[in-house]
């Protein structure tokens, strides 16, 4: 056998065994947590902020998004407020709160676990801003565990837009989160976002890792 053969027979084995290994061990993600925040629409921005009033980049996100530097007041039903919740940019076609279950508590609303921007019949929220108010009579949601990520990804990690999936954080809590969903668009950069409540829990922070296991 010449040492061609004996090179490419040995490429052959090693690369076996790395997709072996990379089943084993299951695909690894980034943690990002995600901060209550609020996504408006321009009329509501306007209402909140004044005429004509734009929102200003704080820092870039993923997909096109932003941290605005503007931030709002949220308000419950029964008159429990939230200060400084951050508004993220560009805006869009519905206005939507996302806030985690302890602040769902603490606002006296009842929020459904939702996929961002499914907020029919979620729980009605005010927003006060330097300039207005504003009333949603629904759009404040918890949002649903999801993992973003790019189409190479998806194929790497043998999973596709849409599909629910298990990840397990393998620290000293060793949680498995169940009902996580898988999004995919060219824009994502791979990362899964919780919220606090699920971040303290499983005592993870944001540039951690968890092990997708489907």
């Amino acid at each position: 056998m010449d040492n061609q053969s004996i090179e490419l027979i040995t490429r052959m084995v090693m690369e076996t065994l790395e997709k072996r290994e990379s089943s084993s061990n299951g695909f690894i993600v980034p943690i990002g947590v995600s901060a209550r925040h609020i996504h408006l629409t321009q009329e509501h921005v306007e209402t909140l902020f004044g005429e004509g009033y734009q929102l200003t980049k704080k820092k870039e996100l993923m997909g096109g998004q932003f941290a605005s530097n503007e931030q709002v007041t949220i308000v419950g039903i029964k008159l429990r407020a939230i200060e400084n919740v951050r508004i993220l940019g560009p805006v869009r076609k519905s206005s939507q709160v996302e806030v985690s279950a302890t602040d769902a508590v603490r606002l006296g609303v009842k929020a459904p676990i939702r996929e961002s921007g499914n907020i029919k019949g979620s729980a009605p929220i005010a927003v006060i801003g330097p300039k207005g108010v504003i009333y949603l009579e629904e759009g404040c949601i918890i949002a649903k565990r999801h993992i973003h990520m790019s189409p190479k990804d998806a194929e790497a990690a043998g999973v596709y837009d849409g599909q629910t999936v298990s990840v397990k954080a393998d620290n000293e809590r060793g949680t498995v989160f169940n009902h996580v969903q898988i999004r995919v668009d060219d824009s994502f950069t791979l990362e899964m976002h919780i919220d606090t409540d699920e971040a303290n829990a499983a005592k993870i922070a944001t540039g951690q890792t968890v092990t997708i296991l489907k």
